[in-house]
């Protein structure tokens, strides 16, 4: 494989990660949930879940960090993976959270053999931390996850969630996380087909309430909000019970209301809104390009949403609802592309307090494979002196960047 010809597909401006091989050889060549923050005192960092493949039990959580905005990324380093001495399985899906005094907190799903949904979902929440600019880390501490009618019976079978976007500062100052919440086979409904069991699953939220005062990770302190029957779910057409919305990406309002979009497999995206922080959410509605208008496309893929300025905000997504050239929505490997952006613009009085711009092409990989030819945007962005970047996965393999550019954001027109 020309590594320089494919990592240039989408027309990057950073590169952080080649892979060393494209065969999974060499255990790098899954490479997802790429999460870049800003490092204390300067820099960034990126943390992401890298294996030979997504799922296999080489899975582990790698730390690096640029110190000349982005430009270079020395190699990364391991800082939890699979240690069967110990009876840890794999480590997957971790987010940062950096307390004002610069301690970062790195927090994951560690799977302990035992599968409910999926390996890399089916797993207990696990926590380390740096003080030192993530040159040396603690050791694991396992945090307690209040269980729900979402899980199995069984208390030996761990929850099935992920964290898949970085925690979100309030304007009180305390982080906030959505995460998926995967139903158990155990209690969830029975499927109009089989192939949608797997993608069952609610949407609630975590509120970090200390992390400024710089706990041990087992005094953090963690407030489950929207759990159980309150979560928020989606249900099929003429099967209303069986919840299928996920991934939830959310940002704040001029106003203090927050606005959550979350990926379904009806064919959109569906948003809701929180009056009171995050406390309580809206019914999920299909996200519209304004009141009334029309639902903007999108098969069960990620679909982020980022603040760009104090009233305008960016989506990404694919402009279409899984039906792409050949594919169907079921071809999520292949029809997860290309990216489209659009600007979202604050309308306050509106129902829908987020108002979208036409689509506008941002890239495309020509669908070329590399194990897999999707571009999924499990992704992050970071503030720069043009925008913003968008830090994505490509092909869950290369590890690039992308700079978003505020001017040209905000000459796509949104409707009045």
């Amino acid at each position: 494989m020309n590594h320089i010809l494919e990592v240039n597909r989408t027309a990057p401006d950073f590169i952080t990660y080649i892979p060393k091989s494209s065969d999974g050889s060499t255990g790098d060549t899954g490479n997802e949930h790429f999460l870049v923050e800003a490092l204390p005192g300067g820099g960034l960092f990126a943390i992401w879940t890298q294996s030979s493949y997504e799922g296999h039990p080489d899975q582990h959580i790698v730390f690096t960090k640029s110190l000349d905005g982005g430009k270079t990324w020395p190699a990364p380093k391991t800082i939890a993976g699979p240690e069967p001495e110990r009876g840890l399985g794999m480590a997957s899906w971790a987010f940062p959270l950096v307390s004002r005094s610069g301690r970062i907190y790195v927090i994951f799903n560690r799977h302990i053999g035992v599968n409910d949904v999926f390996t890399h979902t089916t797993g207990l929440m696990a926590c380390i931390y740096s003080d030192d600019q993530g040159e040396t880390w603690s050791d694991q501490v396992l945090l307690p996850m209040p269980r729900s009618i979402w899980d199995n019976p069984d208390p030996k079978i761990p929850i099935n969630w992920i964290v898949w976007q970085k925690p979100v500062r309030l304007s009180t100052g305390k982080y906030l996380a959505g995460w998926t919440h995967w139903v158990s086979p155990a209690v969830r409904p029975p499927a109009p087909r089989p192939e949608w069991w797997a993608e069952a699953a609610v949407v609630e939220f975590m509120r970090f309430e200390n992390i400024d005062d710089d706990p041990a990770p087992e005094d953090l302190k963690i407030t489950y909000l929207m759990s159980g029957e309150k979560a928020l779910q989606v249900g099929l057409i003429g099967y209303p019970h069986v919840p299928v919305v996920q991934e939830p990406s959310w940002v704040e309002m001029p106003d203090g209301r927050l606005f959550v979009v979350m990926r379904t497999t009806l064919g959109s995206p569906y948003y809701s809104v929180s009056d009171d922080q995050g406390e309580t959410w809206s019914l999920p509605e299909p996200l519209r390009q304004y009141d009334d208008g029309p639902v903007l496309p999108h098969p069960c893929s990620p679909c982020p949403i980022y603040r760009l300025n104090e009233t305008n905000y960016v989506f990404f997504y694919h402009n279409h609802d899984g039906h792409f050239q050949h594919y169907t929505p079921s071809d999520s490997n292949q029809h997860r592309r290309p990216i489209c952006l659009a600007r979202a613009e604050f309308r306050p009085g509106a129902r829908q307090p987020l108002w979208f711009s036409e689509p506008w092409f941002f890239m495309d990989n020509g669908g070329v494979p590399v194990l897999r030819a999707d571009l999924a945007m499990y992704a992050s962005t970071t503030p720069n002196e043009e925008g913003l970047v968008l830090w994505y996965p490509e092909r869950k393999f290369f590890l690039l960047g992308k700079k978003v550019n505020e001017e040209m954001v905000l000459s796509l027109n949104v409707p009045a």
